[in-house]
């Protein structure tokens, strides 16, 4: 489900801004751009065939609840790769268990303060096309939705990565139950409050 939603706006440059390299130098010009990929995400959840919102629900949940944007949630990261890559059973919202290896940990600071990510891939997967980074964190389950959220980062050959906060998104299922998502692992869960990105679907 997420990769046809990732193609689609790789066309403005979202996958971009999620990924590798430093915050863009000019403030304004960022927060059109992350603005413009919300905007695009809503047109594609009011009118895509493979909308997760059910028909019915698009009048009421539509435009998506965000947090104001915020650069200071750009930060950059380092990745820290697994000497092995341990299988994780991630529980989800079905119940059925989803075999995740991690790759690595993302090593970031914010406001002054050393955090961490763990990086999975599924544990099928021989190559790394995208790493996937579930978290929750202080708002989760008030401000935030409680299964928590996710963040896509495309993988770099340097080990340098920015983790863009304003672009984390909430799962399928806080939409629409028939999907199924997985949670964050506790080593996933932030002691700090990150107000950026999708907030609790209304309702």
């Amino acid at each position: 489900m997420v990769r046809r939603l990732v193609s689609l706006l790789s066309t403005i440059a979202f996958a971009a801004a999620c990924t590798s390299g430093p915050p863009p130098p000019d403030d304004s010009s960022y927060v059109a751009e992350v603005t413009n990929a919300r905007a695009v995400k809503d047109r594609f959840f009011a009118e895509g065939g493979e909308s997760p919102i059910p028909a019915v629900e698009r009048e009421r949940l539509l435009p998506l609840p965000y947090f104001e944007v915020d650069t200071r949630y750009n930060v950059p990261a380092v990745l820290r790769l697994a000497d092995e890559r341990p299988i994780f059973e991630m529980p989800t919202s079905t119940g059925a268990p989803r075999r995740m290896q991690r790759v690595g940990v993302l090593e970031f600071t914010l406001d002054g303060r050393a955090l961490s990510l763990g990086a999975f891939i599924p544990a099928e997967s021989q190559r790394v096309e995208q790493l996937f980074v579930p978290f929750a964190d202080e708002t989760t389950g008030t401000d935030t939705y409680e299964a928590g959220r996710y963040l896509d980062i495309n993988p770099t050959a340097t080990g340098l990565y920015t983790i863009d906060f304003n672009h984390a998104y909430n799962p399928y299922c806080a939409y629409n139950q028939a999907y199924e998502c997985p949670f964050p692992p506790p080593s996933n869960r932030l002691p700090v409050a990150i107000l950026a990105g999708e907030k609790k679907p209304v309702g």
